[in-house]
């Protein structure tokens, strides 16, 4: 009995090695493909869901990224990261608030790191399959090493083909779970100089909320 125990601990041992092996190696694969672009624009669903709180929003949004400069629009907000100044545009609030990025916190999934957050402080294994419209979608499951996250896990679905991420599901300890779907992935458009610019010249009527 004690050697059938063993054998099966064994196996189970086994497989979950060949799993975390196999989630690092495709994890590998979009991080190679992810750095070998210019640059990244893409469009996007954004759903949070917290069924505890009765709470639901779903909304879309574009962010375009070279390198750590990024755009990103989202729920009327303009975000503006040039490397190392953050511009956050609220043309409702009439308010342009600057502030260095790591403002945010250090754990925060930013845009520049939305593509790349999955290379440090998780454990990662192989998840189910799904098809997606005729797209074999293979899900890695993200655990944070850190046991005092606010994270419970994180599926990452990435289209098997073309190396890139379909989808974002991260569940917190809270029960509230997020959901990034991608509707378009387009690399190395051309793009203007001046996107990552801020330019104040145009918001001379907004009041100006410096951070830091």
């Amino acid at each position: 009995m004690k050697k059938l125990v063993l054998l099966l601990l064994l196996i189970s041992s086994s497989v979950f090695s060949q799993s975390s092996n196999e989630a690092k190696a495709l994890l590998n694969d979009v991080s190679k493909k992810v750095k070998s672009y210019n640059n990244i624009s893409i469009d996007f669903k954004y759903a949070l869901n917290n069924s505890a709180e009765n709470i639901q929003q779903e909304t879309r949004g574009d962010v375009t990224m070279q390198g750590d400069k990024y755009k990103l629009n989202i729920l009327g907000i303009t975000r503006i990261f040039d490397g190392k100044t953050l511009y956050t545009i609220s043309p409702e609030d009439e308010e342009v608030t600057i502030s260095s990025e790591n403002s945010e916190g250090e754990g925060s999934i930013t845009p520049s790191k939305m593509l790349s957050f999955y290379e440090d402080g998780f454990n990662y294994k192989m998840d189910i399959v799904q098809n997606v419209k005729g797209r074999k979608i293979q899900y890695v499951k993200l655990t944070p090493i850190d046991s005092d996250s606010e994270i419970k896990h994180i599926l990452l679905g990435i289209d098997v083909q073309t190396k890139h991420i379909y989808n974002l599901i991260e569940t917190g300890k809270n029960s509230t779970q997020t959901t990034l779907t991608v509707n378009s992935f387009k690399t190395n458009e051309p793009i203007s100089k001046t996107l990552f610019t801020f330019d104040k010249s145009k918001y001379s009527d907004f009041y100006i909320n410096k951070l830091d």
